[in-house]
């Protein structure tokens, strides 16, 4: 097993984001309390929860009693940089930015037939001479009011920019779901191999340089974690033979720099996906090792089944990813969307060993129903240490939902989308009130609030 990284510059690094750990805290990375977190009882259906849920007389989205949203931009907005908000809204996270600003960075999904939302300046590639419309806008909010100061496209030139993840540091991390390029498949026109992690700084104001990350692998990317204490970051990628990736940079704080690229290995268990046999059953700790990976840039797509060669562990698609911290030990919350016995999905849980000790993976939860939940995707953090769950189903009419799962692992629901999409991009404000989610296509990007419990 790799240690986690003890170098001379930590201390600095540590020093030097302990106040940048509001970025965060506004995407979930919250102190999960141990044995439940006093969750009411929903008189509705018996789960542990806020209640029923409410139609919404819009016909959009169901909620609990007493709670309420609102849209706060949408598909075809006017951007203050001449563009118009783009299509297929999925990750996304939030930044405290000081002075009374907090800023969303928003991922968008978008393949090279798609629109762009206006002429693109600046960004990484392009398909027969034109850059490519995937990338991310940010989203500047008063903190206190909500209203919209300023949007605009912060990166340009990506394809599929799926999900991905906040870092200490006060950036996003977007990961591009399209191992594709010249002469491969899907390929015909670009000029550039995709499938990369960039990094955009919450404090952007336009267009940031796009720097492929490509250290950190050429994949088919999903979402991205960085333990604070270490700066290692954690990927998964949105396979059905996938496996668990880890970073570990050479300077923490600063992924360009490079470092070394690893999968994870569980003793005693060559597959999590329960697909097969209960190999992994819910609540027992695997110990866990880490394997060096070689030629990271992946030409051919193939980086995962050398991992598995290497002895990783099989992974039903990852693609959910989130940092916890339980009695100040870091928790990895892993979302596989079709692992499980009925392949409605598992939530993994990974525990970063620390004075010596190994990592541990364990199986947290998996959906024995689609009343539990179907397909569960993006996934942060609540307050109060519950997992907040957006599902997408992949079924001719969708019944998506956002379910919550407490630390005891009891599902519950806590809003269903009426329109047939799904809900992307969870994410809280730094104070915890507000919880901040996509719905993909048409693009709308809403602000819920309510009784949060504590």
């Amino acid at each position: 097993m790799t240690q986690p990284i003890l170098t001379p510059d930590r201390r600095r690094f540590l020093g030097a984001t302990a106040t940048a750990f509001a970025a965060l805290a506004a995407s979930g990375c919250m102190s999960r309390g141990a044995g439940g977190s006093g969750a009411k009882v929903a008189s509705g259906d018996g789960a542990a929860g806020y209640g029923a849920l409410r139609p919404d007389p819009a016909g959009f989205l169901d909620l609990p009693e007493g709670f309420s949203y609102r849209v706060l931009s949408r598909l075809g907005d006017a951007m203050d940089d001449g563009g118009t908000v783009p299509d297929r809204a999925d990750g996304m996270g939030c930044f405290d930015l000081g002075g009374g600003e907090i800023a969303l960075v928003r991922n968008h999904e978008l393949q090279p037939k798609h629109a762009a939302g206006g002429p693109i300046a600046k960004g990484f590639g392009k398909k027969d001479g034109v850059f490519v419309p995937g990338g991310t806008t940010t989203l500047v909010l008063d903190a206190a009011t909500l209203q919209v100061k300023r949007q605009f496209r912060s990166l340009g030139g990506t394809i599929r920019n799926c999900s991905g993840g906040v870092t200490p540091w006060g950036s996003w991390l977007t990961c591009e779901e399209a191992p594709t390029g010249p002469g491969q498949l899907y390929g015909e026109g670009l000029e550039q191999n995709h499938g990369w992690v960039f990094e955009v700084p919450a404090s952007a104001k336009g267009l940031v340089d796009p720097v492929p990350l490509k250290a950190m692998g050429r994949f088919n990317h999903e979402a991205a974690a960085v333990d604070p204490a270490t700066g290692i970051v954690y990927l998964t990628e949105d396979r059905d033979d996938s496996v668990l990736y880890r970073f570990l940079p050479k300077t923490p704080g600063r992924l360009a720099d490079g470092g070394r690229l690893q999968a994870m290995v569980a003793e005693g268990l060559a597959d999590t996906r329960n697909w097969k046999s209960a190999a992994m059953p819910v609540g027992k700790p695997f110990r866990v090792s880490w394997v060096d990976l070689d030629e990271v840039e992946a030409p051919k797509d193939d980086l995962r089944h050398r991992a598995v060669a290497k002895g990783a562990a099989l992974v039903a698609r990852g693609e959910g990813l989130h940092m916890g911290v339980s009695r100040k030990v870091s928790e990895v919350y892993a979302c596989c969307t079709s692992g499980g016995a009925k392949e409605l999905g598992q939530i993994l849980k990974l525990t970063v060993g620390g004075a010596g000790q190994p990592d541990t993976i364990e199986l947290f939860f998996e959906s024995e129903s689609t009343d539990q939940f179907n397909f569960g995707d993006n996934l942060t953090v609540a307050p109060s240490g519950h997992l907040i769950v957006c599902e997408d189903q992949y079924t001719d009419v969708v019944d998506n939902h956002i379910r919550g799962i407490t630390p005891d692992g009891r599902a519950y629901n806590l809003a269903k989308l009426r329109a047939q999409t799904e809900l992307a991009g969870a994410c809280f404000s730094p104070d915890g009130k507000v919880l901040f989610v996509n719905a993909y296509g048409p693009t709308a990007t809403l602000a819920i609030t309510g009784p949060w419990l504590a």
